[in-house]
């Protein structure tokens, strides 16, 4: 898995994610009766996380959280061109995200029958978002210590790390197999581990270009990388010029980190 290849690839998914709406995210609000922040001032700011102080976590243990650190620093790491997606705080994003009822399926059908789908058909898993985390996690860790001398996938080398997200990223590890005694959450065995892949890469790409209020995208490192000007009321004056840079620095639902905060 090499870095700069995945970088580029997760450079092109985000100029298409930014344009985007994250309809049917799980902490989305409803503004109504004007803008929610006036040029200058950013009402809240302070209460956009930031940081996990102490460890604060919705959902994610503390080890979980540390395997997630480690995953997502390799499938978008940091390089020459800024921060990846552990500095961006793509691991609060996905705790956020799992915590609530994104995490719980709440909008997605998970009655049977069971079958085993096509890749065209997408997530075919009868757990949850937040059962595949949870069970992936330890399933790849146990095969970690079992394999690679006792230590778990946070505690790995950069390159045993990307070893064994190559092995879940194509299907060779099959996370349902890990070990004699497999979890089962209510009756499902555990999910492969290309499912869990795909769900992982597509929610740390999710992260590092949501708007920073759902917690990842810090300092809106995503958005400054592809030069998307974020959430901005009006766009009417360069719609007709084409082909320009838009030197505007990204504005946020709730303004800039600049900006006086009020709150």
């Amino acid at each position: 898995m090499s870095g700069s290849l995945r970088r580029r690839d997760v450079l092109l998914a985000g100029a298409a994610f930014a344009s985007v709406s994250l309809s049917g995210r799980s902490d989305a609000r409803v503004y109504g009766g004007g803008a929610p922040w006036t040029p200058g001032i950013a009402p809240g700011l302070a209460d956009v996380p930031q940081t996990i102080p102490g460890g604060d976590f919705k959902f994610f243990t503390t080890a979980e959280a540390a395997f997630i650190d480690a995953a997502v620093a390799r499938l978008i790491p940091a390089d020459h061109l800024g921060a990846g997606a552990k500095e961006a705080g793509v691991t609060v994003f996905l705790d956020r995200q799992l915590a609530g009822p994104y995490g719980r399926a709440e909008r997605w059908y998970m009655q049977g029958p069971w079958h085993d789908g096509t890749k065209s058909q997408g997530y075919q898993s009868r757990l949850s978002p937040a059962e595949l985390y949870r069970a992936a996690i330890r399933f790849i860790d146990q095969h970690c210590r079992q394999q690679l001398g006792g230590k778990g996938f946070a505690e790995l080398s950069t390159d045993q790390q990307d070893s064994v997200l190559k092995e879940i990223e194509k299907g060779k590890l099959k996370i349902a197999d890990i070990g004699p005694h497999a979890v089962e959450i209510e009756g499902a065995k555990g999910p492969d581990g290309d499912t869990f892949f795909a769900v992982l890469m597509q929610n740390t790409i999710e992260g590092f270009f949501s708007d920073p209020i759902y917690g990842g995208n810090r300092d809106m490192v995503g958005w400054k990388l592809i030069g998307f000007p974020g959430a901005r009321y009006d766009y009417r004056p360069y719609v007709e010029r084409h082909g320009e840079k838009l030197d505007l620095p990204p504005v946020g639902v709730r303004g800039r980190p600049e900006w006086k905060d009020q709150s």
